[in-house]
C-alpha cells in the first residue's frame, strides 16, 4: 500500500523557520559564517525542506513555503542593508497575506481552512462526511467552516500586529551590523512564546469550535471523530 507519510509540523517549524533564523541572527557575523555564506546556508533548510516534499510527496507544504519567503526576505534586508523599519513591515506581512489568502480561499475549490484543520490528519473525515449525508446536515458544517476560516484569518491578523509592534521595539540598529544580528537573535526568541502563543491560541479556540458544530451535526463524540493513531 502506498501510503503517503503525513507531515509533521513541529519538524517542518524547525527547519523551516527556527534553524533558518537561528543562522542569521546568530552565526551571520564575520567572526563565523559571514552574512552572505550564513545567508546561503540559512537558506539550504527551508530550499531542502520544499524540494523533499516536491519530490517525495509530490507537493509543497505550507510551512515550507513560508519558512523560504521569510528566510529570503531576512537574509536580503541583511545583505543589502536595508533600512530595518522594512524588517517589521516583512515580519507583518507574511501573517497578514497568509490571513488574506485563508479568506480569498474559503471561495475557490481549495479553501485552505481543509489544510489547516479540517483535514485527515486531524480528524476522520470520511466517517464525518457520511453521517452529515446521512443527517442531511452538510449546509450546517459549510456555515461552521466559514465562521472558522474568519477566526483563523483574525489569529493571523493578531499575528502580523505583533510581530510589527514586537520587531520595531527590538530591531533598531542598523541592517548588516552586528548589533542587528543580536536583535534579530532576541527578535526570534522572543517572537514564538509572545507572537506564536496567542495566534495558537485563537486556531484552537476555532478547531473547538468546529468539533463542537460537528458533534451537533453528526451525533459523534471527539472521541469518534478525531484521528489516532
Amino acid at each position: 500500500m502506498n501510503k503517503q507519510k503525513k507531515e509533521n509540523p513541529l519538524l517542518n517549524i524547525l527547519l523551516s523557520i527556527v534553524i533558518p533564523a537561528v543562522i542569521l541572527s546568530k552565526f551571520s557575523t564575520p567572526e563565523y559564517l559571514g552574512v552572505i555564506p550564513g545567508f546561503l546556508i540559512a537558506l539550504v533548510f527551508p530550499v531542502g525542506l520544499s524540494l523533499y516534499e516536491l519530490i517525495v510527496q509530490k507537493k509543497v507544504g505550507f510551512i515550507a513555503i513560508l519558512g523560504l519567503i521569510s528566510t529570503l526576505l531576512t537574509g536580503i534586508i541583511g545583505i543589502l542593508e536595508i533600512p530595518t523599519q522594512w524588517l517589521a513591515v516583512k515580519e507583518a506581512a507574511v501573517p497578514l497575506l497568509i490571513g488574506l489568502a485563508v479568506l480569498i480561499s474559503q471561495y475557490t475549490k481549495y479553501p485552505l481552512i481543509e489544510k489547516i484543520i479540517y483535514n485527515d490528519q486531524l480528524l476522520k473525515l470520511p466517517l464525518i462526511e457520511e453521517r452529515l449525508q446521512t443527517n442531511g446536515t452538510s449546509n450546517q458544517v459549510k456555515n461552521a467552516l466559514r465562521n472558522a476560516t474568519w477566526m483563523v484569518a483574525a489569529s493571523f491578523l493578531v499575528s502580523s500586529i505583533l510581530n510589527f509592534c514586537v520587531t520595531k521595539y527590538i530591531v533598531v540598529s542598523p541592517a548588516g551590523t552586528e548589533a542587528f544580528n543580536e536583535e534579530l537573535g532576541k527578535l526570534t526568541a522572543i517572537s514564538y512564546p509572545v507572537i506564536a502563543l496567542p495566534s495558537t491560541l485563537v486556531m484552537v479556540i476555532a478547531l473547538w469550535y468546529l468539533i463542537k458544530q460537528l458533534k451537533k451535526a453528526t451525533g459523534l463524540n471527539m472521541e469518534e471523530m478525531l484521528a489516532v493513531n
